[in-house]
């Protein structure tokens, strides 16, 4: 649990998050989809690439949102290495997809 409240104090002074209620929405949505089974917060790779790294990636790019729903709904392969992302659909609402796709490119 510690390890976790300090990863969201790093997050929200490195990144600048509005608050801390978004940090824990997303966290718990991160959760809730199964996320961080394969994503880190921060610039260790695990089976997929970081979430900031996603970030850095997207950030600015006109259809970031979009483009991020869909690949992570319909899954994907060969943006960020051999190994496929498989469907995450029916995992999260739209809603929550939304949100937390949102919260990646906002980092």
């Amino acid at each position: 649990m510690m390890k976790k409240s300090l990863l969201q104090i790093l997050l929200v002074a490195g990144f600048g998050l509005a608050s801390h209620g978004a940090l824990a929405d997303a966290s718990a949505l991160l959760q809730k989809g199964g996320c961080v089974a394969c994503h880190s917060m921060d610039g260790r790779e695990k089976l997929g690439p970081a979430l900031l790294n996603v970030a850095t990636q997207y950030k600015g790019k006109k259809d970031a949102e979009a483009y991020l729903i869909n690949k992570i709904k319909n899954g994907g392969r060969g943006v960020w290495g051999v190994l496929p992302m498989p469907p995450q659909a029916g995992k999260l609402s739209d809603d929550e997809f939304k949100q937390v796709v949102q919260w990646i490119i906002s980092m």
